[in-house]
């Protein structure tokens, strides 16, 4: 039986491809897709979303916008990485459906409480729009299986050295999350930077050809000479978010441990950090499976396998 889940996203480029990888797996069975600040604007985000769905043919799944700016801080976007609209250079159809008319939170509400079974909460994007549903909707939180989320690292950030950048837009949201006792399962950096796109993979991608894979080739385009040039010098395009829809589909491709985490929120040079007892230093309870290694071959050919659908 397919996994159902609510796919709350701020795209973004990576939040693209991991949407192109999700939307047409069978495993999946993909209730909505929500939209909050983050790599753009909350109009742009929910724009992008809109277009997305409309290219990849799932005018059948709502989608919602949700929060407009971080629970305490001032919005902070990444228009340098995903450029003006988000999309980099790529153009997307005109969107073919409307926002749901309920906010994204009201959405989820909505969904987890008319669903008889649980439902795997996917995050992309800032915490944002998880943290009001888990602090609004308290009753509910036994209706989520498990919230899987791109965010944080467990060797420094991208943000500033400490902070990756979906932890730091609302490091408040991010606690609220991960001390919220639902099961949490955390893509961070130090695992998505070995989830690289090589630039020769970029054009087996384009010569699928077909309109998605000839989209997400031309993200990739935008989006791998900023990690070549960067400072990190990768030789390839960090997949962060589509590495978590890679372990809802194939688990096996990723190694793991189970860590107490906490997020900073009041750090001089390290608000943001995800702070993970790797040696059970404080003697808390593990509240998170954190992904530490990924078969990058592996990942690529699901990635090229799942655009192929299309």
């Amino acid at each position: 039986m397919p996994t159902p889940i609510i796919f709350d996203c701020d795209p973004g480029l990576d939040d693209a491809i991991a949407l192109a990888m999700a939307l047409h797996s069978p495993e999946l069975d993909i209730k909505a897709v929500t939209t909050s600040a983050g790599n753009q604007t909350p109009e742009k985000t929910l724009h992008n979303a809109l277009g997305l769905l409309t290219l990849m043919q799932r005018t059948d799944i709502p989608v919602a916008g949700g929060a407009h700016q971080p629970l305490m801080r001032k919005l902070m976007i990444a228009d340098h990485v995903h450029g003006e609209t988000g999309m980099g250079t790529t153009k997307l159809p005109t969107a073919t459906i409307q926002p749901h008319p309920l906010n994204a939170v009201e959405l989820m509400a909505k969904i987890l409480r008319e669903s008889d079974t649980p439902i795997t909460l996917v995050v992309t994007g800032p915490m944002t729009n998880a943290a009001l549903l888990l602090s609004q909707y308290s009753e509910l939180k036994s209706k989520i299986s498990r919230i899987v989320f791109m965010g944080g690292g467990i060797d420094g950030g991208n943000a500033t050295p400490a902070a990756e950048f979906n932890i730091i837009v609302d490091p408040e949201a991010a606690e609220i999350v991960l001390q919220s006792g639902v099961p949490l399962v955390m893509a961070g950096l130090n695992m998505t930077h070995q989830a690289l796109v090589m630039a020769d993979e970029v054009e087996q991608i384009r010569a699928i050809n077909n309109p998605v894979a000839k989209a997400v080739a031309e993200m990739l385009d935008f989006y791998l000479p900023l990690y070549l040039s960067g400072p990190r010098k990768l030789p390839g395009a960090a997949m962060h978010d589509p590495c978590v829809v890679a372990w809802l589909l194939k688990p096996e491709l990723f190694t793991s441990a189970h860590y107490w985490v906490g997020v900073e929120t009041q750090g001089k040079y390290t608000t943001g950090m995800t702070v993970a007892d790797v040696y059970n230093l404080t003697g808390n309870t593990p509240n998170t499976e954190v992904l530490l290694n990924v078969d990058r071959e592996g990942f690529v050919k699901l990635l090229m396998e799942r655009v192929s659908h299309y």
